[in-house]
Order: C-alpha cells, then structure tokens, then sequence
C-alpha cells in the first residue's frame, strides 16, 4: 500500500548512512535465508486493486480525499494521482472457496465504495488507463496530498535533471513532456501477490516472468491515452516511461531503468535484492532506528525497512517482497503486469488464471524458464503489450505463434487455463466460479481467431 514519509531535505551524509543500512540489512536477509527463519509451507494470495475517480461526464475527478472520508474503511487508501484510489484485498489461503470468496469480496466492497462515492460527486473506474485523462490534468498539483508523492517526484526529478519525454508509437504517434510523474498515475492496475517459502522463490519468479507476456496479451484494455490510440496495453510502455531516473546519455551508457523486467532468470531470492544495491541509487535514504542484525541476534524479526523502501523504488514487473506479519517474516512475489479491471470477473478471472498457471509450470518436470532465454520473455512482454491478441509471442515447441494458438496449444501442456487452475481446485463449491473464470481466457483466444477482437 506504500509508506507515509514526511517532508525531508536529503544531505549526501543521509546517502551514505542509508547506503550502509541498507548492505547490513541485506547481510542480516542472507542470514536469515541460511538459518531458515522464514515461514516454510506458506500458501495466503492477496490482491491489491487501483482505481480511478470520474465525474457525472466521465471526467477524471480530483476528489479522493473526499471520496476517502466517505468510504471510512482502512482497507482503501490514495495512489498518486487525485484521481486515484487503491484498494488492499485481504490475504487468503489459496484452497477450498477461495475464488468464490475473493469475487464475493472484491465486488461487495466496490459496490460499497462505489455508492459511497457518489454521495461526493464522484464514480468508481476499473482500467489500466483511463481514456478521458488529458494532457491538461498531468502537473504537479495533481499529485495525492501524502508527502511521500511529493518527496518521490522531487527525487526522480533531481536523478533525471530534465523534463520527462514520453514517446510512444501505435496505430497513432503521442510526443509529450511531463515537469512531473503524474503520467505515472494513468497508469491503474492490479497487483497479485503470492507468498512462497525461499526454496521455492526462484522457480516462481521465473515461472511469473516466463508467463509476464500471456497475461497481458489475455488481458490488454489500455489503448487509449490523451486521445490517441496507441498499444493494445499503453499502460506498460507509459509507466516504462513516466518513472525513468535516466537522461539520454545515461541510457546510452546502459544504465538501468527503475521500471525494469530484469535481465535473467535467478536461482535465490537474494540475487534479486542483491541487484537492487548493486544498481540502483537510493530514491528515499530514509533510516529507521532499528538495527537489524541486534534484532536478529535477540530472537527476533528485524523489519529490514531500509531494504524494503529501496525495493519499493525499484518497479520490477514481478517484485520481490520481504515483510514481518505477526512477528514471522515471510516472502512474495508481487505480479504487477496486469491492468486494472474492467470488471470484477476479469479480475477475478486473471487472478485465477495466473495463481493456477504459475504453480502449474513450478511443479513441472522440465521448467519452461530452461527452455527459453530470459530477453525472449522480455521481448514477449512488449510484443504483447503493444499488440495485444494479435502479438506473435515466442513459446517452447511452437516458436513464434499468436496468442490464441499459443494459448490454445499450450492447454495440453497445463499452460492455459483450464489445465491451470485445476491445480488450483481444492473444493466442489469453487467449481463454478472456476467454471465461470475459466473460459474468459479462452474465450478470448477464440473470438482473436474469430476477428471479434
């Protein structure tokens, strides 16, 4: 949900303390690792979901502190924009009415917010971009009130020391500025997170990366941003864009972006935390009083909130997250490819298709990430990005292929949906809902072959 930070002045001196807190506490997580004190058979899911806020005529609406004290539940809180609202859906195990419950849950909760919102003018939106947004509402003053929005965009600016460009080339041409990261607010989706014990991290983060390109191809409904037409999911290249740190002559260098796929599969959660020390400087060189490794050392679970705030700024499309609940510490991959909405069977139904494919390709015999080289997957993601169902994605034993062949192929190999989620099935109430879930994803790849998309 992020953290609330307060208005700071960022000396060179902060750097380098947060700097070396943040190194010891990636030598107190290794430990931690070797000494196995993180939860072993751990099986709860969660959603996040952000939302936009319209007007009576669609109209992007600056109100979510409004909106906010009307909802009056904790389970909601701002994201960047005015316009902007999240919500945490929470975590559950992974069995018996699972399914059925989230959908239950996510749509009551809507419909709560939803009516609510309307006492103060104002609608509740699922998409991964809204398409009435205008070049007019991206500036500062758009930003949410928290002061951490305020402090990130200072920081990002001062990395960057120059405008955004944003360039994206679609069926139409968009060529703008940005003296902000508001464009990063148009960019709405949902978040699903996974909690997985450390044995099993690697093979379900390159199982959620190989998969990255299906999922947004499947689910792909952001064509449009500032009027124009562009990808069938815009939001991927957009928010590529509205968070680079990098002036020009630093991308030739090579530098990495902050929005980043990555650039190979792991073996340990650790290489993916080392990574983030190793490239990438601090946003917010924020300390905490805690020492980690004293915490450690009394029996107890340090929080890590330096290692954990700098894993916050870096945006990976599937993200590492190390937290404590109820004193146990515990890991999760957070799948962050996926657009918002536009309806809660589509959340639910590419929640559960990617619960049910990612534990499918961990337990199979030959790992689907030994097949195919980690740029291909990278490339996957952007092809689908900007085509959507019509992309052509490279896929073991077919090679380049469309989505819906791919897709529609792969059910053998328990790649889709329906194969997937039978992994899934823990109990004969979820069978309709699972029966429900199932065939949007295939049904898309149907009417792809039908010309109806």
């Amino acid at each position: 949900m992020g953290r609330d930070i307060q208005a700071i002045k960022i000396s060179g001196e902060d750097r380098a303390k947060y700097r070396d807190k943040v190194r010891r506490s990636l030598e107190v997580f290794a430990r931690m690792l070797q000494e196995r004190l993180f939860e072993a058979n751990p099986s709860q899911v969660g959603v996040e979901i952000e939302l936009n806020l319209v007007d009576s005529r669609g109209a992007p609406s600056m109100c979510n502190a409004p909106v906010l004290d009307a909802i009056a539940d904790p389970a909601w809180a701002t994201e960047l924009g005015q316009f902007n609202l999240e919500i945490n859906v929470p975590p559950r195990r992974l069995d018996g009415d699972a399914v059925a419950d989230l959908e239950a849950e996510v749509r009551a909760s809507l419909n709560t917010a939803d009516e609510k919102a309307r006492g103060t003018g104002s609608r509740l939106v699922m998409i991964g971009i809204l398409p009435t947004l205008g070049e007019q509402d991206m500036h500062e003053e758009t930003l949410s009130a928290n002061e951490r929005y305020r402090v990130l965009n200072e920081q990002i600016f001062a990395a960057r020391g120059e405008n955004m460009r944003i360039e994206i080339e679609g069926a139409e041409r968009l060529l703008t500025q940005a003296d902000s990261i508001t464009p990063e607010a148009a960019c709405t989706s949902v978040q699903l997170h996974l909690q997985v014990s450390p044995d099993a991290f690697a093979r379900y983060w390159n199982a959620a990366q190989a998969i990255a390109a299906v999922q947004v191809a499947l689910a792909a409904n952001s064509p449009f941003l500032f009027g124009r037409q562009l990808w069938h999911e815009t939001r991927i290249t957009l928010f590529e864009q509205a968070t680079d740190t990098r002036p020009d002559e630093l991308k030739q260098q090579g530098v990495r972006p902050r929005v980043w796929f990555g650039e190979r599969w792991i073996t340990s959660v650790f290489d993916l935390f080392e990574e983030n020390i190793r490239y990438f400087p601090a946003l917010l060189p924020i300390c905490e009083d805690e020492d980690p490794l004293a915490e450690l050392d009394r029996g107890a679970s340090p929080q890590l909130a330096e290692m954990s705030l700098h894993n916050g700024t870096i945006y990976r499309w599937n993200r590492p997250v190390y937290a404590v609940v109820d004193g146990k510490p515990h890991l999760r991959v957070e799948n962050r490819v996926l657009p918002a909405g536009p309806s809660v069977a589509d959340v639910t139904a590419n929640a559960a298709f990617y619960y049910g494919l990612v534990r499918a390709l961990v337990e199979a015999d030959r790992p689907i990430w030994t097949q195919m080289s980690f740029a291909t997957a990278a490339e996957n993601l952007h092809e689908a990005a900007r085509y959507g169902m019509d992309a052509q994605l490279y896929w073991p034993g077919l090679g380049q292929a469309p989505v819906a062949e791919l897709a529609g192929a792969a059910v053998e190999e328990a790649v889709v949906v329906r194969a997937a989620m039978r992994q899934q099935r823990r109990h004969a109430r979820d069978q309709p809902r699972l029966d429900r879930a199932a065939p949007k994803g295939e049904a898309r790849c149907d009417a792809a072959h039908r010309g109806l998309f």
